[in-house]
């Protein structure tokens, strides 16, 4: 998924809020660390070390224009781990279909002996 070369892996990148948020922002367009900063309440300085932890696990592109630094979203390794975790979704897909298979029996099996015992009472 991640190149050994990489510092961060994708799991690590995605794993803090602020980064998730990052990512988020840069999904449409391009932006440049001020205009990022502007929407963190956060120093610059934070929000470049979190660009950088992007960059590193390969979730964000840099391009030079002028003195400035811009960025915008690389969503290939986005793209790989949702890949790999549609692998394990079966698993969960099965495991939600037996807990609705248990919930829904043991809600016929309480509607059941309520309506045993109300029987029995008006008996």
């Amino acid at each position: 998924m991640a190149a050994l070369s990489q510092k961060h892996d994708v799991f690590h990148a995605i794993a803090d809020p602020t980064r998730r948020k990052l990512l988020k922002l840069l999904a449409d367009e391009e932006l440049s660390v001020t205009v990022i900063s502007e929407q963190f309440p956060i120093s610059r300085t934070a929000v470049s070390k979190h660009l950088r932890i992007l960059a590193e696990a390969g979730l964000v592109k840099e391009r030079k224009v002028g003195r400035e630094t811009r960025y915008r979203l690389e969503p290939t390794p986005l793209i790989e781990l949702k890949q790999w975790l549609s692998f394990y979704e079966r698993f969960w897909d099965n495991k939600l279909a037996m807990l609705k298979h248990y919930v829904e029996n043991e809600e016929m099996s309480q509607w059941s002996r309520a309506e045993r015992k109300e029987n029995d009472e008006k008996k």
